[in-house]
């Protein structure tokens, strides 16, 4: 597999080359192909900057991989936050260093606009991805658990 040439901040132009891996990364957890509707939900968060995308790119200009963040706030802080909640490399550029790039411009990004902190969520059993976060320095919450509600 070919190095990163580049990590930058996806437009609309760049729909083509995240939704295969928007696609796949919801495959991975577990649902149903649908490119037709991954390609509408990104449009429609990239078109309302409702998310921010950050898309790696190969030397021959491949779209290998993605994170997708979501602006939030933190009222204790009284600051902006992001919460990192996709992260997808193609199989292909696994351990090549992507997910870490795509991590290291989450945090740049996120600098870059002034929040104080990077948030993010993964599977228990998602060990590789458990060790990405921590060789990154990202630190498991130990003090609080978190709860969802289906609606």
């Amino acid at each position: 597999m070919e190095r990163v040439l580049d990590v930058r901040q996806a437009g609309l132009s760049d729909l083509d080359g995240i939704v295969p891996l928007f696609d796949a990364y919801r495959q991975f957890y577990g649902r149903a192909p649908d490119a037709q509707g991954a390609r509408a939900f990104l449009r429609e968060r990239l078109e309302h900057r409702q998310s921010v995308i950050l898309l790696a790119r190969s030397e021959r200009g491949d779209a290998i991989g993605f994170t997708q963040l979501y602006p939030s706030f933190s009222s204790t802080a009284m600051a902006r936050i992001f919460v990192l909640n996709d992260l997808f490399v193609v199989p292909d550029a696994r351990r090549q260093r992507v997910g870490w790039q795509l991590l290291e411009a989450a945090a740049d990004h996120s600098r870059a606009v002034g929040a104080v902190r990077l948030t993010l969520s993964t599977a228990i059993d998602n060990f590789d991805a458990q060790a990405l976060y921590r060789a990154n320095g990202w630190i498991r919450d130990e003090q609080f658990h978190v709860y969802q509600k289906t609606l």
